[in-house]
């Protein structure tokens, strides 16, 4: 992520990068490659240090290379890869039938054990939420750092919500100003952020009349709500990257289709201060519930004791919502009293607003 520049090891995710570094691999971490169809005299390669993920190794290889180095297998019998390289895409977690995706299976499988602690698969889902933290440093470093700006909000907000189209003009805004719109990847406010973000190489009219398509089916349970966003990307196939952090803790709600990168994890409290942390140059609030305030306080949290070294904006969407429905915004402006972050937080109710403010106030260091 972009809050850690450098990675202390080197990955071989391919059989190409394994032949590249001449045979030695110390102190490398080796990630699902199958070694069966290489002729490979193992005792002649470097394992000092080495770690496998998933690989899989001809019978007679095993002996040395388990004394050697250390060996993760590959899990048999779950409907999911604990040591994938790439982050999900919205299209992978689709397949499968009507019935029961590949997003779907993971989700009946993760609830099975929801309540019912199972040592094995416990670390299986932790190992595949590592690789979900490597697989996301890679996409926000691999061509310089992304300005990352978080947007949160209610999952139940309907795409005929006037606050769905707000906060799906000020993703819109901020991404095509360059900045990199992450969200939480599910439905109502989420969805609204991501479909905003693919949005930005179109015009602000181009995205209402988008939305307009989508209205027949306003609530991630109706039945036409997947298919109808799928005839949005159809229509507007010039799409802007972005990126959704969803979990299958709340895996009954369906990723959205719009962002072209999902980051999704079994753990929620993971999950939760991953897209706070990444969202350095700030997150927008919009009109929430629990998990909104929740998300809020956290981030409050990260602000006032300089977690990760910067403070960033805190932008609430909706006056109404954070002045006379809740006191929100007065409670933490109060709270931030002596506290760098006081200046970094801004009330309002416009998109472009949202996007000049935080424009104005990029991330400073903690003092």
């Amino acid at each position: 992520m972009n809050r850690y520049k450098t990675k202390y090891f080197k990955e071989i995710e391919g059989i190409s990068e394994f032949l590249k570094n001449g045979y030695n691999i110390e102190n490398c971490v080796v990630q699902d490659i199958d070694f069966r169809g290489l002729q490979i005299n193992w005792k002649s390669v470097k394992l000092k240090g080495c770690c496998f993920l998933g690989c899989t190794f001809s019978a007679d290889s095993l002996p040395y290379i388990y004394q050697e180095a250390t060996v993760f297998p590959h899990p048999h019998n779950i409907p999911y890869q604990p040591y994938r390289k790439n982050l999900y895409s919205w299209q992978e977690l689709a397949k499968g039938h009507e019935k029961c995706s590949v997003d779907l299976a993971i989700y009946n499988h993760f609830s099975k054990y929801r309540h019912h602690h199972d040592v094995v698969e416990m670390l299986y889902q932790r190992l595949h939420d590592h690789a979900i933290d490597d697989a996301l440093y890679d996409l926000l470093n691999h061509h310089g750092d992304k300005k990352v700006v978080g947007i949160m909000g209610g999952h139940g907000t309907k795409r005929t919500d006037p606050n769905y189209a707000k906060a799906a003009l000020t993703a819109q805004a901020l991404a095509a100003d360059g900045y990199y719109v992450a969200s939480g990847g599910g439905p109502g406010i989420m969805e609204a952020s991501n479909f905003g973000a693919y949005m930005a190489n179109y015009t602000p009219q181009d995205l209402l009349t988008a939305l307009e398509m989508m209205t027949d089916a306003p609530h991630y349970t109706d039945a036409d709500y997947h298919d109808l966003a799928v005839s949005v990307l159809d229509r507007y196939t010039n799409g802007n990257s972005n990126l959704a952090i969803p979990t299958w803790f709340y895996g009954h709600e369906p990723s959205n289709v719009f962002a072209s990168s999902i980051a999704k994890y079994f753990s929620n409290s993971i999950r939760e201060d991953t897209l706070l942390a990444i969202s350095l140059h700030g997150v927008v609030y919009a009109p929430g519930s629990a998990g909104t305030t929740q998300e809020i306080f956290m981030d409050a949290a990260q602000n006032h004791y300089g977690t990760f070294g910067d403070v960033s904006p805190m932008v609430f969407l909706g006056t109404e919502r954070y002045t006379k429905e809740t006191n929100l915004y007065q409670t933490l402006y109060d709270l931030a009293e002596g506290k760098a972050y006081q200046k970094s937080m801004h009330l309002t109710d416009e998109p472009l607003d949202v996007l000049s403010f935080i424009k104005a106030h990029p991330p400073i260091p903690y003092k």
